[in-house]
């Protein structure tokens, strides 16, 4: 895309997830900001572009500007953090109460200042009921944008996992579609993506990459898991290996804890406790553990080589938050796609 020059800045950029795929359709992001320092490393290794740690209500539109000032036309991208709108949220009835809630504004507020003429936003489905999203809506009408959004899943765009999300695109000079689905007749299934890495055990280190490792089990948790069937739920397993949640009315609801994903389907939602056993369908579709930092981030659609630990001690915990945080890097390529066809046109 040689014509025009698109220069982009993620907020909320975490380890780069939507750069390093905006970056791949061939549009550049200058800088990343995020409120977290701990990002910094990831996001700067692999995606060669700047990182700004700060909070967004702390940008300005100004300092946009001046980062894009060598780009013809001028993109604002991010994802809010999504937990005060996730269905995973607790406590539904007080949303706003979420030391979160209003970023979306503040996401706003800089678009208002620096008047890009692209802006890009990911998020979960239930963002679409909340009336900051219409609010949002409303601030880019008003600015003059053209806008486009929807739902979609990103097993339709070539990842091995069953995961939703919002994605709005902008632009002031005419309106952008998302590109049709690319896998609508081959997904991507978890064995395409994971099958071929070094079988481990649970709490071991892959020798080749250091990425590749496992938080360990309790005697009973591997007697649960050695027990589980891949796609199965704890109901096939005896009474005495049950929780007592499991026992209750109000956690027969939760089949998909302390499961096994399946060899030729999807992966749930990666989560930022997707290395956990318990938390989800996260249990290796054959090896007695649960997913490894690696197989997360590759189901992730993050690179083999992306990197995410700078050298010396990490916590498993940190880096599964990371890549769990972060938008998938091929739905920033889909994103980077669709507009890079738009202004083919």
């Amino acid at each position: 895309m040689k014509k025009f020059k698109i220069g982009a800045i993620d907020l909320f950029c975490g380890v780069g997830g939507l750069t390093n795929g905006l970056q791949k359709s061939g549009i550049k992001v200058v800088a990343g900001i995020d409120l977290d320092p701990s990002c910094k490393y990831a996001f700067e290794k692999n995606n060669q572009s700047q990182f700004i740690n700060k909070s967004v209500e702390d940008v300005t539109g100004q300092e946009v500007n001046q980062l894009l000032k060598n780009y013809k036309i001028k993109m604002i991208v991010g994802c809010a953090p999504c937990q005060p709108f996730s269905n995973y949220q607790k406590d539904k009835k007080d949303r706003k109460s979420h030391k979160d809630w209003a970023l979306l504004y503040q996401f706003a507020r800089i678009v208002k200042e620096a008047k890009p003429n692209l802006i890009s936003m990911e998020n979960v489905p239930a963002l679409i009921k909340e009336q900051v999203f219409f609010d949002f809506i409303s601030e880019l009408e008003d600015l003059g944008y053209f806008i486009s959004y929807s739902i979609v899943n990103v097993a339709d765009f070539g990842l091995a996992q069953n995961r939703k999300r919002l994605i709005l695109l902008a632009s002031n000079l005419k309106k952008i579609e998302l590109i049709e689905p690319t896998h609508s007749l081959k997904k991507v299934t978890v064995r395409d993506v994971i099958g071929h890495l070094e079988p481990i055990k649970a709490g071991d280190i892959s020798s080749s990459d250091k990425l590749h490792q496992t938080s360990g089990l309790s005697e009973i948790n591997l007697k649960r898991i050695q027990i589980s069937k891949p796609n199965g739920t704890w109901r096939d397993w005896p009474d005495e290996l049950l929780l007592k949640c499991h026992k209750k009315e109000s956690g027969k609801t939760y089949g998909s804890v302390y499961g096994r994903m399946g060899w030729d389907g999807f992966a749930p939602t990666i989560t930022t406790q997707f290395n956990s056993y318990g938390t989800g369908r996260f249990g290796h579709p054959e090896q007695d553990r649960a997913l490894s930092l690696r197989e997360g981030a590759l189901l992730q659609s993050f690179p083999l080589d992306y990197d995410f630990i700078y050298e010396g001690k990490f916590s498993l915990k940190s880096v599964a938050r990371h890549i769990g945080n972060a938008v998938p890097p091929r739905l920033g390529e889909v994103i980077g796609e669709s507009i890079l066809k738009a202004y083919r046109k």
